[in-house]
């Protein structure tokens, strides 16, 4: 919704690790099922306190739901944790924070990951979501002159460095024929990136949903590649090795939630809109745009996703964006029940 080696990753760390927590969603309780979660942990016996799960999140996507609703806090309590929650702009700086020990766990797509496994070997992969590759896409102002990638050739272009974009933009530029070093490059976040694509001090920006349908919108932004053929634009769960191995029922918990809030939002993409524009700062119209590209669903990695996840690691590599090969399955947790 999102590389570790960024000055700006590492300062967004450190903040991060301060414990700062944006303002969420209001706690609207739209999802009966919820309480299912929590009635079913409540007849566990209680405990005294175990302590705080600290989860990073970003403005988009299941966790926003997940927080909004307060079910994760009912469902933990009788266990004796405390929920504390942590926004970050973007997949690498809050995958830093992971690393750092600030947070216990998160979400991020699918290329923060291969630069946190690069930066350290305690990354786990703990589930992810189905590809939704209509939802990030490459986007040329209205009246550009670019009709196809290969137009791009020369041109700048801002991304979230170390992001989901950052692959999709490998692959589209070899797809065209066009070497990756012949456009310039431009990393900015989404909120800078928005101001110089608006501007016209970019000349194309690759950028993810909501951000992608918003600036859709607002500005008649035209999309000459998005993720269909190139980048499956996968959602993945997260933590940290020593956390999950002394926590498994309390990841399985919290994936549970997850699951649950996304099996009402795959039927309710309206009411999900509506639950997420007073966070994200984008009318619930034009939202639903994006919410229609996303996947549903949490599950342990499979094949597929683990081959994916290595492309990008094997490609990465090869462009000498990480220092040196990795093994993407090392990185994949399984719960000691599956073990």
């Amino acid at each position: 919704m999102t590389a570790p080696h960024d000055t700006d990753a590492r300062t967004a760390a450190r903040t991060a690790a301060s414990g700062a927590e944006s303002a969420g969603l209001s706690r609207r309780t739209l999802l009966a099922g919820g309480a299912g979660l929590a009635a079913g942990l409540a007849l566990r016996p209680a405990r005294a306190a175990a302590g705080t799960l600290r989860v990073g999140y970003q403005k988009y996507g299941s966790l926003v739901l997940l927080k909004g609703r307060g079910t994760l806090e009912r469902a933990l309590k009788p266990l004796g944790w405390d929920v504390a929650w942590a926004e970050f702009p973007s997949g690498p700086p809050l995958l830093e924070a992971l690393n750092a020990g600030a947070i216990d766990f998160g979400t991020a797509g699918e290329a923060p990951p291969i630069f946190a496994q690069a930066a350290s070997p305690d990354l786990r992969y703990v589930a992810n979501e189905p590809p939704a590759p209509r939802g990030e896409a490459i986007l040329v102002p209205k009246d550009s002159p670019a009709r196809t990638v290969a137009d791009l050739r020369g041109r700048t272009i801002a991304l979230n460095k170390g992001s989901n974009v950052h692959y999709l933009l490998v692959r589209a530029l070899e797809n065209a024929g066009v070497p990756y070093d012949a456009v310039k490059l431009a990393f900015l976040g989404p909120a800078d990136a928005n101001a110089a694509f608006v501007r016209g001090s970019v000349d194309a920006w690759v950028i993810w949903d909501p951000y992608l349908a918003a600036a859709e919108r607002a500005t008649g932004a035209r999309v000459v590649a998005d993720g269909e053929g190139l980048a499956p634009n996968r959602q993945f769960y997260l933590s940290r090795r020593a956390f999950a191995e002394a926590q498994p029922g309390l990841v399985k918990q919290v994936l549970a939630g997850i699951g649950e809030v996304n099996g009402w939002a795959a039927g309710n993409a309206a009411a999900v809109a509506a639950e997420f524009a007073p966070a994200v700062g984008i009318p619930a119209p034009v939202l639903k745009v994006a919410i229609d590209r996303l996947s549903y669903g949490v599950a342990p990695l499979d094949a597929a996703a683990i081959a994916d996840q290595q492309r990008i690691a094997d490609t990465f590599h090869g462009l000498g964006l990480i220092p040196k090969p990795l093994r993407v399955a090392d990185a994949v947790w399984t719960h000691p029940d599956k073990a």
